[in-house]
């Protein structure tokens, strides 16, 4: 079975059928680190990451005490912050479609669409679970550590070993 070709389109993939070339359709662009660029061009991901650790931490999301109350449904906050962030995706992926914005590097952004399996639901049961009992989910595990939690250090190492478990073991899950 031949390999899919960046800007496959998914009836291509739903005939062949295999998770390698599903997710092959995720990797329309260029690597960035195939690029020869000088080290000082990489400085905008760092300033995108401080900022965006700013916000985590300045909207309370990093908080253990937040997350908490909202697994035990005793305030709205959380659900009012995550809520704001698929709204202004969603305005954004409108906007990205229907004037036909492109990459900074000028390729198109296409967006495929994914099928649903049980496996998402599996996993989605996972992260909530490990969210609930570590006050953690990955988008501020270092945005934590940053400000002073330093027990989140377990945390992060869980997530690598998790992420690494799954890599291993990803072909003998259900899809």
């Amino acid at each position: 079975m031949s390999k899919i070709k960046s800007g496959a389109t998914a009836a291509i993939a739903e005939t062949m059928n295999t998770d390698f070339e599903v997710r092959s359709l995720d990797t329309q662009c260029v690597n960035a680190s195939e690029k020869d660029l000088p080290l000082w061009y990489n400085l905008k991901y760092l300033l995108a990451g401080i900022f965006f650790g700013i916000i985590l931490v300045k909207s309370e999301v990093i908080s253990w005490f937040r997350i908490q109350e909202m697994f035990k449904l005793q305030s709205f906050h959380m659900y009012g912050v995550i809520g704001t962030a698929v709204v202004v995706g969603a305005i954004s992926i409108f906007l990205i479609k229907k004037l036909k914005i492109k990459t900074i590097q000028g390729e198109d952004i296409e967006f495929q669409d994914k099928k649903f399996t049980k496996g998402q639901v599996i996993g989605g049961l996972i992260f909530g679970l490990g969210w609930a009992i570590t006050g953690a989910c990955p988008g501020p595990l270092f945005a934590q550590l940053g400000s002073g939690i330093g027990v989140i250090f377990i945390t992060i190492l869980s997530a690598v070993a998790g992420t690494w478990v799954y890599g291993k073991f990803r072909e003998k899950l259900p899809n």
